[in-house]
């Protein structure tokens, strides 16, 4: 059992609308969802010491710090790979808190992805980014294989070939997120549910991706504030306690271009897996629920084989006949996930997590004691499980 398992909590969760027009800054978005995360749990900036977001996200924690009026700081983080960070950053900051190295620690994540800077289309800035990450980039880009869909589509390719999936088969994931969305007023695709001929009409992206197969690009921020688990039970909202927190990579690594891979899969979610089980002492038997990373689909029935809620190629049985809606036996992403609530980077749905925890989930699922949480795939990742 992980000494860190359940001495940390996420006690305060908010976030900004979510848009594809903000009008504000960047940097004002952060603050916002950090204030509305204070808050939900009755803290204040004051009370800070601590803050933690991704290496893209282009607000400084000492940006951050000096908008809020943050007096001092005791610890600050960044994790790299795009939306591979997102549990991670609750990981830091539980490891901060439960060392006694900071008390509150938020994490957040803000952009304008939609209006300021697209993310789904081609990136050069991604290939000549001055790292090695943009040397790896550097082979591919110049051949067109520039866009995350194009990426995707090649594992996804071989998905189909090697398992005799179909394109409905990931069909059922968008099906499953909308209908969720559709009952969230703050989902962007609120009251739009979608139905599975929708999604086989809609236009080819980069074959076998379909429109509705990617998740949107989105205007917005969210914040989550973890303190220590002793701290937590003074506070007001009921305690998501983090019982595993969990980073991984694979063999032969890169971001968003492994299909080269002997591995079909995704390996590194199944690193996180077993090491969010060692820690936490759970199983995939003991998840009521799942909150998967969601930005294209094929990628929601690999993490479902990595995970071990399902052997390889056995996906598209699990997921079909409503199984992971809302009222199915295994109900995934509740508040419409990326592609029906928003893409802020995989932290809407880890509040989302800490929503199903309390009770408090627009689309509630009965009798969440344990649930997991998984950040980016095709890229080096994170989850989390958390617990009531």
């Amino acid at each position: 059992m992980s000494t860190l398992s359940r001495k940390a909590a996420i006690v305060g969760i908010g976030a900004t609308e979510f848009s594809k027009a903000s009008g504000r800054s960047e940097l004002q978005l952060s603050v916002e969802a950090v204030r509305h995360a204070l808050a939900d749990c009755g803290l204040t900036v004051a009370d800070v010491d601590g803050l933690t977001t991704f290496t893209m996200d282009t607000s400084s924690e000492i940006a951050v710090a000096r908008e809020l009026g943050m007096k001092e700081m005791r610890f600050f983080s960044r994790i790299n790979y795009g939306g591979g960070a997102a549990c991670a950053t609750v990981q830091q900051a539980a490891m901060a808190v439960a060392t006694g190295v900071a008390d509150v620690v938020v994490c957040y994540r803000g952009f304008n992805e939609r209006s300021e800077s697209r993310f789904g289309q081609f990136s050069l800035a991604a290939a000549t980014q001055v790292n090695t990450n943009g040397l790896d980039n550097a082979w591919s880009y110049p051949m067109g294989l520039g866009t995350p869909a194009a990426t995707v589509a090649m594992q996804a390719t071989r998905y189909l070939h090697e398992y005799g999936a179909t394109s409905r088969d990931f069909g059922a994931v968008a099906v499953a997120d909308r209908r969720h969305a559709a009952n969230n007023p703050h989902a962007f695709f609120y009251g739009k549910p979608i139905t599975i001929e929708d999604h086989q009409a809609s236009r080819m992206i980069v074959d076998p991706l379909h429109l509705l197969d990617c998740c949107q690009e989105s205007d917005g921020a969210v914040a989550l504030v973890v303190v220590s688990a002793e701290r937590a039970a003074d506070l007001p909202q009921t305690p998501a306690y983090v019982a595993a927190a969990a980073q991984g990579s694979g063999a032969d690594q890169y971001v968003m271009t492994s299909y080269y891979r002997d591995d079909i899969g995704i390996p590194e979610m199944g690193v996180v897996g077993r090491e969010l089980w060692r820690q936490s002492g759970l199983g995939p038997a003991d998840m009521r629920m799942g909150i998967l990373y969601d930005h294209f689909t094929p990628y929601v029935l690999m993490q479902l084989e990595e995970l071990g809620f399902c052997g390889r190629g056995e996906a598209p049985g699990f997921v079909a006949d409503g199984r992971i809606e809302v009222d199915g036996a295994f109900p995934l992403n509740t508040h419409g996930g990326q592609l029906g609530e928003a893409y802020i980077h995989g932290m809407n749905g880890i509040a989302e997590g800490v929503r199903q925890i309390r009770g408090s989930s627009v689309n509630p699922v009965d009798d969440v004691e344990h649930l997991v949480v998984t950040a980016g795939t095709g890229v080096p990742t994170s989850g989390l499980v958390l617990s009531r």
